[in-house]
């Protein structure tokens, strides 16, 4: 049975990071990165953006490229994919009943795609965008399709949405909720982009419940989604964009604390003894979610998160403590991120959404949480410091976008 020093299960953004500050922090022991995907690990933001749209080709959204991780003596094991941990035993099995011994195990797997569970689902032409393989499909069959239903109106299914309105296709975004971004966003961003949208000419509805996907008999492509009601919305590619399931059954059901996603201390360190998680998967405590244990799907926290491991594995523990930030591109739009906005009680608009330049301040308790900026770079970079500081700002002056936040006094 091959063995490695660490051996890191997940090739995304987590894993790969964690592989590359192992090298970098003089890790001198033997390293695998075990990936389900055939391809060496690549971003993944670029997918439902600069990828789809074929702005960017596949080699420009590698990580790193093949001789970089061959010259640091790190073990590529792609197309394989782990379906046991026997923790006791140090040692994972794989999906072939191939064993792989471990020293320490990071676990980095991310999520799987939530898919829609309604009848129909079944039907061909319907994505997710979480892969290379699901943007690939949906590129192939574009020049045949017209019309395309979104389900889901969060970041990827409105960048999704955006990209498919820049090449020709008519698109149609289905929301169950009352707003678009409602799970990570407060209403005035949520409208702006509502409108937004429609602008570009989606037909952009919330309070949309799927109830079904209708097929084509001959070859089984989708041909319609149901709404509750009755009504039938035809269309000839479904993509959709409801969330993941954090990918942690092995760990689970080797004894590992959890529920949604796979619970972690402030060291990446799961219960299990030399198992870490990081990632998409690892649910922490979050001092910026006032301690609640939650997950965070971003690069931001993939990286974060992966430099903790590997630090508390070569000795030089350090606690989790990251800001959380985001960014999203849709048409000429960039939105950043910065906090998180979950528990606010008080939204105060910075700019003119009209003019597209504008921040929105998410206050709690008087005190900045979170700032959206969109087209207002400066905000963001500003705002850092207040939503790091918890300090209470004077309100007037935050929403006078004149006065940069750098130069908000004390409330």
């Amino acid at each position: 049975m091959v063995s490695y020093d660490v051996l890191i299960v997940g090739a995304g953004h987590a894993g790969a990071q964690a592989a590359l500050l192992l090298r970098q922090m003089k890790f001198e022991g033997s390293v695998g990165l075990l990936g389900d995907e055939k391809e060496l690990p690549y971003e993944r933001p670029p997918l439902s953006k600069e990828y789809m749209a074929g702005e960017k080709a596949f080699e420009r959204i590698l990580i790193r490229p093949a001789n970089f991780w061959s010259e640091r003596n790190v073990d590529m094991l792609l197309g394989k994919r782990v379906v046991k941990v026997d923790a006791q035993a140090h040692k994972v099995i794989l999906s072939d009943d191939s064993e792989i011994g471990y020293g320490k195990l990071i676990w980095a797997a991310g999520g799987t795609p939530r898919m829609l569970s309604c009848p129909g689902s079944d039907c061909q032409r319907v994505f997710a965008v979480r892969r290379r393989d699901d943007v690939d499909a949906i590129m192939k069959i574009l020049p045949d399709v017209e019309h395309v239903a979104v389900i889901g109106g969060g970041y990827i299914g409105l960048e999704a949405a955006a990209v498919l309105t820049k090449l020709g296709k008519k698109v149609t975004v289905l929301e169950a909720l009352d707003r678009v971004l409602a799970r990570v966003a407060g209403e005035p961003l949520s409208r702006f982009y509502e409108e937004d949208h429609r602008a570009h000419g989606v037909d952009l509805r919330t309070g949309a419940m799927v109830e079904a996907l209708e097929g084509d008999n001959d070859n089984g492509n989708v041909t319609a989604v149901v709404l509750a009601g009755g009504e039938r919305i035809p269309t000839d590619l479904v993509i959709v964009g409801i969330g993941i399931i954090p990918e942690t059954a092995p760990l689970l059901a080797a004894g590992a604390s959890g529920g949604n996603g796979v619970d972690v201390d402030a060291f990446c360190r799961t219960s299990l003894p030399d198992i870490y998680a990081v990632g998409d998967c690892a649910a922490h405590a979050n001092k910026f979610a006032g301690g609640a244990q939650i997950r965070l799907e971003s690069v931001q926290n993939a990286n974060d998160q992966s430099k903790v491991a590997v630090s508390d594995i070569v000795g030089q523990p350090v606690e989790y403590d990251a800001v959380p930030w985001f960014w999203s591109n849709q048409y000429d739009l960039r939105l950043q991120t910065v906090g998180l906005s979950g528990g606010h009680d008080r939204v105060i608009l910075r700019g003119d959404p009209a003019q597209r330049s504008f921040s929105v301040v998410y206050l709690k308790h008087g005190k900045v949480i979170a700032l959206d900026c969109v087209n207002a770079t400066k905000d963001y970079v500003q705002g850092r410091a207040h939503v790091l500081s918890g300090a209470a700002l004077d309100q007037a002056q935050l929403a006078n976008p004149a006065i940069p936040l750098k130069e908000v006094g004390l409330a």
